[in-house]
């Protein structure tokens, strides 16, 4: 269990966006209280994956991705951040599978709802206590209907 004494960070994304592809997923993870940086390649700081509980990357060139994870993966301080690649919906089952054995904890499609990808993102933290971070609380109510 966690120590009570401990301060929790807000929730924090890296966004890795090489092609600049316009997305509405950076958006979305901010309006639900996420910190979101949407960068064009890795920060050049060490240690910059210190900053960040969730890594996102946009995976222009699929055969390329179990080498990428694994790269990243190597990165000083990584850890065991969430790692997650968006490929192109067409991506065969065959790289998918290879991505997500090199590193990936997760390989979605680019263009999937939000609701999705916040729901792998809280899965994927909940199960690794080292990533303890709390979102702000809404301040809006949704209906139950």
């Amino acid at each position: 269990m966690f120590d009570r004494g401990t301060p929790v960070k807000q929730c924090a994304v890296l966004y890795m966006n090489p092609n600049g592809k316009r997305t509405s997923h950076p958006a979305y993870l901010r309006a639900l209280g996420f910190v979101v940086h949407e960068v064009t390649d890795w920060p050049q700081k060490d240690g910059a994956a210190r900053e960040y509980h969730v890594i996102i990357v946009s995976v222009s060139n699929v055969d390329d991705a179990p080498m990428l994870a694994a790269r990243l993966r190597a990165k000083p301080h990584f850890g065991r951040r969430l790692l997650i690649a968006l490929v192109d919906r067409d991506t065969p089952v065959q790289v998918r599978r290879a991505a997500a054995a090199s590193g990936f904890d997760e390989v979605l499609n680019d263009n999937c709802d939000g609701r999705q990808l916040t729901a792998r993102i809280l899965r994927g933290i909940r199960g690794r206590s080292e990533l303890r971070c709390a979102l702000p609380p809404s301040t809006t109510r949704r209906s139950a209907a």
